[in-house]
Order: structure tokens, then sequence, then C-alpha cells
């Protein structure tokens, strides 16, 4: 019986897509997933979440949306076609991916569980509209396109380093801190949904349920998260100055102060606007792109050597690694 080659091997010898080409397509995944976040949050910020009364059909009697839906509809359904195009990114991203040679098995697998993270998201998605904007199921529905954010920036990063066993740059305590500190910047983003379910922009014209909480007091908890976020940013700096870090880690968290400096005054601007529309569409963005600059700072202190067959991404030189105290250099974390 011959033997029969599934079509990702089929492509595979027949096409030998670059290193760079990769890495471009897991970057397209990452831009892609922080623009599901953005356009999901213009859903409901012009009160489109239920442009589309059902789903899967827009309508129990259309798929797509009519002409007496107006915008809504529009917008709405523009927001689902977007999942059919994020599709084709990752489906891109995995047949590079899997095409590449020497064959690494960790993108690909990054690719499908991207792919099947938008899948789900899909799925929560059509349920937030059957449950009428159901404020748990819409903070369920963000929360899971920050999932796939992850994982498109895990695979971002996977695709520029080699398969080497992780050589840390910086003593255990650092790297502790820099965990922390994505473990604050979750919360914070979990917090944030909260915010969004108690306050104001529910999604919808028509009154539709909220949580539950004091808006004025839950707006204040995130406030404090975000202290601690910009207070362990901070420590992580100067501590990556103290012990002398290479400079790719220093440099990643100078963008993340960045970042956080923009994200603060969005976040004033819109508290004392009172919430306009246009303003907290800027505030998703920067959440987004904190949460993209946390993950790079925290990934960056450790080192993969360099892509399979010597073939890099940048020209800077392998970071040495940073010196260990005589009692951890042998509980080094792997």
């Amino acid at each position: 019986m011959p033997n029969t080659l599934n079509p990702l091997e089929l492509i595979a010898r027949r096409w030998q897509p670059s290193a760079a080409f990769v890495r471009r397509a897991a970057l397209a995944t990452v831009v892609m997933a922080v623009i599901i976040v953005v356009t999901g949050g213009a859903v409901r910020l012009s009160q489109s979440g239920l442009g589309c009364s059902t789903w899967p059909k827009c309508t129990p009697e259309s798929l797509t949306p009519t002409a007496a839906m107006g915008i809504n509809g529009l917008i709405e359904f523009g927001n689902r076609m977007l999942t059919y195009v994020l599709c084709a990114v990752i489906g891109l991203f995995i047949i590079a991916a899997r095409a590449r040679h020497p064959r690494r098995r960790s993108l690909t697998r990054l690719g499908w569980a991207q792919f099947w993270l938008t899948m789900t998201n899909a799925v929560i998605g059509g349920i937030t509209v059957l449950t009428g904007l159901n404020p748990y199921i819409v903070g369920s529905h963000f929360l899971a396109a920050t999932a796939l954010l992850t994982v498109a920036v895990l695979s971002w990063k996977r695709a520029g380093e080699g398969d080497e066993e992780p050589r840390e740059l910086v003593a255990r305590p650092v790297r502790q801190l820099a965990w922390l500190l994505v473990a604050a910047t979750g919360a914070l983003t979990v917090v944030g949904t909260v915010v969004t379910g108690t306050g104001p922009h529910a999604g919808d014209a028509k009154k539709v349920h909220r949580i539950p909480l004091d808006w004025q007091e839950i707006t204040q908890l995130h406030v404090d998260f975000v202290y601690i976020v910009v207070g362990l940013s901070v420590a992580l700096w100067f501590t990556l100055r103290a012990v002398k870090a290479p400079a790719a880690p220093r440099r990643t968290v100078l963008e993340l102060l960045a970042c956080l400096a923009a994200q603060g005054v969005i976040g004033y601007v819109q508290y004392f606007l009172g919430l306009p529309e246009l303003v907290i569409g800027f505030h998703m963005l920067g959440s987004a792109l904190v949460w993209i600059c946390v993950l790079r700072a925290a990934l960056a202190l450790r080192d993969r050597g360099p892509l399979p067959e010597g073939e890099a991404t940048a020209a800077e030189p392998r970071p040495a690694a940073a010196p260990q105290p005589a009692a951890e250099t042998s509980a080094v974390s792997r």
C-alpha cells in the first residue's frame, strides 16, 4: 500500500520558508490577536453586542445582517468575520512552521493551540449573544482572547530562538520577580474585566444585566493593582541594572515602562472625562500592549541559543549568562 502524506507534509516537501518568514508569520498572529481584542471592545462600546440577535446565524432567518439591522448588525457581523481572517493567519503560521526544516514541533503545537483557542473563543462569543450579553460570559470572552494573545506571543518568541536547554541570564530571585510581575498583570487584567462588567458600557442599548458590585470600589481595586504592576516593573528595572543583566532584557523592561506610562495617562483621561467610548478603546489596546510587554520582559531573562542551522533573525551576539550565587548554581531552573 503506498504511503499517504497529509497536506502539511506535502507542502513541506515543496516549500522551504526561511526562519525570518516563520517569525513574521508568528508576529502576524500577535497582531491579529490584538486586533481581535480591540474590535471586540468596539462591538461593546458601539452597543453592537446584540447587533446579530442570535448565533451562529445573524438572525433566525439570515446568516448575514439585513438592512433593517443598521450599523450595529454590520459591526457585530464584521467582528465575527474577523475570526476567519485570524484563522487564516494562524493557518499560515502552522504551515510555515511545519514546512521549515528542521521541523520544530514546539512551533506547530503552539500554532494549533492558537487555532483551538480561537475556536473556543468563537463558541464563547456565540454563548455571549445567546445569553443576552451576560457579563460573566463577556468577561470570559475577553480573557479567552487574552489567552490567545499569550500563546501568540510565546509563538513569536519561540520562532526567533533555538531549541537548546534554556540558559538563565540572571539569578533565580530576579526571574521570580519577573514572573511575579506577570502574575500581578494577569490579576490586573482579571480585575479590569470585572470593572467592565460593572460599568456603564454593557454592549447594547437595551438594559443588560451587570455584575452586582460597586463600580467605584472595584475601580479603586483596579487602580491598586496598577500601582502594584508599576512598582514591580520599576523594581525589575533597577534589579536588572544592579545585577548587570544583558542589554536585551533591560530594553524590554524599558519598553514596558513606556507602555505603562502611556496606559496610565489614557486610564486617567477616560476616568475624568466620564468614560468616553473612543478613549476606552485606546485603553483596551493599551492593555493588550502592556500584556505583550510584560510577557516579553519575563521571557527575555533566558536564552535558548541560535535558530537551527545557525539562521538568526538579529545580528546581536548571544548574551552571556549572569554569574549565579554558588549555592544556587546547581539548582538553576530549567
